[in-house]
């Protein structure tokens, strides 16, 4: 990938809890997935009372750090978007799909 429009998407967001989050879109210009086991986090997930990221901005995943996941590939992110909400924690990649 050589370019930010072209890695993928975050589709939704439903996580009302996280700063970057305004009306179930993503404000953040790009998000880390990590976690372990089937739980893959939104490792950019932060829960504070201030609204933070971009005024105008489509979010997009920056990076996967999630080898078992069927859309990664060499830790970036190979699905045409992704949907971000409460799974085994608070905010996970519920696009997630074990190889």
């Amino acid at each position: 990938m050589t370019d930010l429009m072209e890695l993928p998407a975050i589709a939704e967001c439903s996580v009302a809890g996280c700063s970057y989050n305004d009306h179930s879109h993503c404000h953040a210009a790009a998000i880390t997935v990590g976690g372990t086991g089937g739980d893959a986090q939104c490792a950019t997930f932060i829960p504070l009372t201030v609204k933070g990221g971009l005024d105008k901005v489509l979010s997009h995943v920056g990076a996967c750090q999630r080898q078992d996941c069927s859309h990664n590939d060499h830790l970036e992110c190979t699905a045409d978007s992704i949907r971000v909400g409460s799974g085994q924690d608070v905010a996970d990649c519920l696009t997630f799909a074990p190889r």
